[in-house]
């Protein structure tokens, strides 16, 4: 079983920048794939960016291709996303997700974390 704890939300202007952060704890963690989601009020949960435990794959949503990065830092089992030229259409809950052994390109987590709020006023 992996425990997963973001942190890192809050509310930014049009154009600013947040950086999350998700902590991973548990067995086996070098084979997780890791991904990041997000859920707007009234719409359903969607993919944003995954990475392999090591970082050296990773996938993005088209609307975060460019503006989004992910990353891993396998010395503090930490996953981050770093969220540049933020949109108000980028307001949501972001949770963390994963999954031992999956693809970056299909990743359907086991595991999630309790979300982090992100707001982005305009």
């Amino acid at each position: 079983q992996v425990q997963l704890v973001e942190s890192g939300g809050g509310l930014v202007q049009a154009g600013g920048s947040l950086r999350l952060s998700c902590v991973a704890s548990g067995r086996a963690l070098s084979t997780l794939t890791m991904g990041w989601f997000r859920q707007a009020p009234g719409k359903e949960r969607e993919f944003v960016a995954s990475t392999t435990w090591s970082g050296r794959r990773t996938d993005y949503s088209l609307s975060a291709r460019d503006r989004f990065t992910i990353s891993a830092d396998n010395a503090r089992n930490t996953v981050y996303l770093q969220m540049n030229s933020l949109k108000p259409e980028d307001t949501a809950v972001y949770y963390c997700g994963a999954r031992q052994l999956a693809s970056v390109y299909d990743l359907r987590p086991n595991s999630w974390g309790q979300g982090t709020q992100v707001t982005v006023s305009s």
